[in-house]
């Protein structure tokens, strides 16, 4: 309607201009005939326009076809109405006036369309060349896709893929929920409706693989997408589309398989702003735990800020050498990078690294972190997790570091378990310093995806192997998130943190492992409970229902960053943890007789058995909330 209203302007404009420069004595022509002429004109022109399906198309995305239509259109009105005034009109209008009132008009119309689209792909940072096929008669056979979504994303996809004599992809069709799109065309591309006659197009057309390829952070919204398209029983694939910076300066745009991570409800994270970037510029920074899930990336990304020197220390010297390998690579030699092989257990010698390098920043990510391998193993948790937290606390203080960041765990709330109280009691050694001239701080989250040792390999290995996929309990929830996207929460955090203090990521909302398990099924092409069966095998030692973060308002206050969370607790005086490191060093001495169990339970209050606390755990807000995201999980949509 709007198109209409501005052609008709367009029409109104044209028309009266080029029959008003005209005399009228010499043409004999009054206004009523003027108007009579304009009438016919009007309706020949506007006839061709609908029978040439002119406003079936997208002029936002219009291309050259689109153009030559119209034109083709207007031709044809403007012989049709030549044809018209000459054979049935007393008074006539010569062809160059036809031919003048035809052409004027058609260049307002095509003025105001040119420059509205002009104007839209400017704003996509695009071109005006959508749909340029070019027929290659020796290009490879192409697999014919339908893009989901008619939109910012899905039109310039198709246009870089016809464009592209390489590409293996063919688009053929769009699929889009808006009725204002549907039925219409965006190029030779007709867009269709989301309804139950998918399958008949897919089989009409011969489409092979859906293609989503919309503007949407929304997983639930993605999911639902991904059951819809995939119950067509084609391929449905992904438009990863680089929205921040995570991937790297490298990350380009791609059609690749959905990853559980596409589905899992969180915030993504949107990059890091000049003030993070400035502050590790020109630093000398250690990092422990370098090999690890964490400890990685944050090497990965730190050598993304310049920093002067890039100290990575780790006990496993196969994950920090092919880190090396791979940082030398990315950088090449932009960034100096020095490995340490030492354990932080040894108090010696991280005074003496922490004393030759003299960094200005430690990330403390060095620790044992599997919860029933520390059950089994109580003293190894002591003495890696607390210890090494301690010895590294204390050089870096000693050899005046500025900033001291400690990478924590969800499972310090409330522990449950060997692990999570180390952790706690780790947090506790980093609350107790605040009147250091070191910024002693802390950072909590839960589990991240695709880390060593996590859920997601073991259930992608389970897949591969034809299953079964075990789980531990039907109501075990987690808290999720990206390996990359923690990561630079922490980065964020460590400039910004103020001394003593705990920082909490938010990590969205709770997930059921089954919902996990059952999502990484039909991601892999399979049925749950069909062709993989997912059995529940129980709890292990000092694991629980839920994890707890406490971003809550009455425990947590919200920094500027609406991703990071500070925690209200108040720690013990230096002296009491002082002395709580003494009474477990003791613990671990060969003639100790109190378990460290016993007295990690003493000394960490909030550390609680493991089956008092699932007795009550269906009362509580995380599980609720998890509950609530599974009764929303989108349902088998028949079509």
């Amino acid at each position: 309607m709007i198109l209409l209203l501005v052609d008709l302007i367009c029409f109104v404009i044209a028309t009266a201009l080029i029959l008003g420069i005209y005399p009228s004595s010499a043409m004999r022509l009054t206004t009523r005939i003027k108007l009579i002429h304009g009438l016919i004109l009007a309706g020949a022109v506007f006839l061709f326009r609908f029978i040439l399906r002119i406003y079936s198309q997208s002029w936002r995305y219009a291309n050259e076809s689109a153009y030559l239509s119209f034109i083709l259109a207007d031709s044809l009105g403007g012989l049709l109405y030549y044809g018209i005034s000459s054979q049935f009109m007393v008074w006539k209008i010569s062809f160059i006036h036809a031919l003048a009132i035809v052409s004027a008009e058609l260049l307002f119309t095509l003025s105001v369309r040119f420059l509205y689209q002009w104007k839209r792909a400017r704003e996509r940072g695009g071109g005006l060349t959508l749909f340029k096929k070019r027929k290659d008669p020796s290009a490879r056979i192409k697999t014919r896709i339908a893009i989901v979504g008619a939109s910012d994303m899905g039109v310039p996809l198709a246009e870089d893929l016809l464009r592209q004599h390489d590409a293996i992809y063919e688009p053929v069709c769009f699929f889009d929920n808006n009725p204002e799109k549907i039925g219409g065309y965006i190029g030779s591309l007709k867009i269709y409706a989301e309804d139950e006659y998918i399958p008949d197009v897919a089989q009409k057309l011969g489409i092979e693989t859906f293609v989503i390829a919309v503007p949407s952070e929304d997983p639930a919204y993605i999911q639902s997408l991904f059951e819809k398209y995939k119950q067509t029983g084609r391929q449905v694939l992904i438009y990863d589309f680089p929205h921040n910076n995570l991937g790297g300066e490298g990350k380009t745009r791609s059609i690749r398989e959905i990853n559980i991570e596409d589905l899992l409800p969180r915030e993504l994270v949107t990059g890091l702003d000049d003030t993070v970037t400035n502050y590790y510029r020109d630093q000398t920074i250690l990092v422990t735990g370098a090999g690890g899930s964490i400890g990685s990336e944050l090497c990965r990304q730190l050598c993304q800020l310049k920093p002067k020197l890039l100290v990575m220390l780790d006990i496993n010297e196969n994950g920090v050498y092919d880190l090396s390998q791979e940082l030398q690579l990315q950088n090449k030699g932009a960034v100096r990078l020095q490995i340490e092989i030492a354990s932080v257990r040894d108090s010696q010698k991280m005074d003496e690294v922490v004393g030759r390098y003299k960094p200005s920043i430690v990330f403390h990510a060095a620790a044992h972190k599997h919860v029933p391998l520390m059950e089994h193993n109580p003293e190894e948790a002591i003495k890696n997790n607390v210890l090494g937290t301690y010895n590294m606390a204390s050089a870096a203080e000693k050899h005046g570091v500025k900033r001291f960041l400690l990478i924590s765990t969800d499972k310090a709330v409330n522990p449950t378990n060997i692990m999570g109280a180390s952790k706690r009691l780790c947090e506790m050694i980093v609350q107790s310093r605040t009147g250091s001239a070191t910024d002693f701080v802390a950072v909590r989250f839960g589990n991240v995806l695709n880390s060593n040792g996590s859920v997601i390999p073991i259930f992608k290995r389970q897949i591969a192997a034809g299953g079964p996929v075990t789980i531990t309990d039907n109501e075990v929830i987690r808290y999720f998130m990206m390996i990359p996207e923690a990561a630079q929460l922490v980065l964020q955090s460590a400039c910004k943190a103020s001394n003593g203090e705990i920082y909490v990521l938010n990590m969205g909302r709770p997930v059921k492992i089954l919902d996990l398990a059952k999502n990484m099924i039909r991601l892999s092409g399979f049925e749950p409970y069909v062709d993989i069966d997912i059995v529940e095998i129980g709890l292990r030692p000092g694991e629980k229902l839920y994890e707890e973060l406490l971003v809550h308002a009455d425990s947590t206050r919200q920094t500027e960053d609406r991703h990071i969370f500070i925690e209200l607790e108040q720690g013990l005086e230096r002296a009491d943890i002082d002395n709580k490191i003494e009474e477990l060093k003791q613990a671990l001495s060969p003639d100790s007789r109190q378990s460290v169990k016993e007295l990690l339970m003493a000394l960490v209050p909030t550390y609680h058995e493991a089956e008092e606390v699932n007795r009550y755990a269906r009362d509580a807000a995380e599980m609720k909330e998890a509950q609530e995201a599974h009764q929303a999980q989108p349902k088998e949509i028949a079509l």
